[in-house]
């Protein structure tokens, strides 16, 4: 029996990375700035359903960190779901975050060495213009603002076909603000000089 699910979104992250992150340029097949990348991505799901749980203003963050090339995988890796979500909202989240729902996430999964659960927290999650950023108090605090385009007005700089689970097509941006410390992950840098992105996202996939 599978359960048919859809998401769409918005997503940002910022990772440990200068700016800009050679694991995107590089398919995650060359080194990070440092011997890690520790990095989260934030989801706000605008609408969506997992089966018939509707999942509509459903806010959750991915934290992890792995070796300096991603792609050797042994990542540890965290999910942290706002704690207005309720107890069938999490359950789905926690499915298409650990990707045994099937989707883009299913594909990250087997880099994953080491699963630290899934916690509820209140997410602030906001965006304005070319600006997103997110508070989850003493965990995370990211904010990043994108590169403005001068070919392209009202629109950032951007990198395309990218293996990313969130989106192929990012926008570059500054973390202007970059801190975590959750599930033993810690990180804190100087504003604007790590790495980010944003996007919208749209999921979807059927866990069995």
């Amino acid at each position: 029996m599978s359960t048919a699910w859809k998401v769409d979104g918005e997503y940002m992250e910022a990772c440990s990375c200068d700016f800009l992150c050679p694991c995107i340029t590089q398919n995650a097949t060359t080194p990070a700035t440092h011997d890690f990348c520790k990095v989260a991505m934030t989801y706000a799901v605008t609408s969506g359903h997992y089966g018939e749980t509707r999942l509509d203003g459903v806010v959750f963050a991915v934290i992890a960190q792995s070796k300096a090339i991603m792609s050797q995988g042994d990542w540890a890796m965290g999910v942290i779901v706002d704690e207005s979500a309720s107890d069938a909202q999490a359950e789905a989240i926690a499915a298409i975050a650990s990707g045994a729902a099937g989707g883009p996430l299913a594909g990250f999964a087997p880099l994953v060495g080491e699963f630290k659960g899934l916690t509820r927290a209140r997410i602030e999650f906001k965006t304005e213009g070319h600006e997103r950023s997110v508070n989850i108090e003493g965990q995370l605090s990211q904010s990043v603002e994108g590169i403005s385009s001068l070919t392209a007005p009202g629109q950032c700089l951007a990198i395309d076909n990218t293996f990313h689970p969130a989106n192929p097509r990012l926008n570059l941006a500054l973390a202007v603000k970059n801190f975590i410390r959750s599930f033993g992950i810690e990180w804190d840098a100087p504003a604007r000089k790590t790495n980010g992105h944003f996007a919208p996202f749209s999921w979807a996939g059927a866990a069995h």
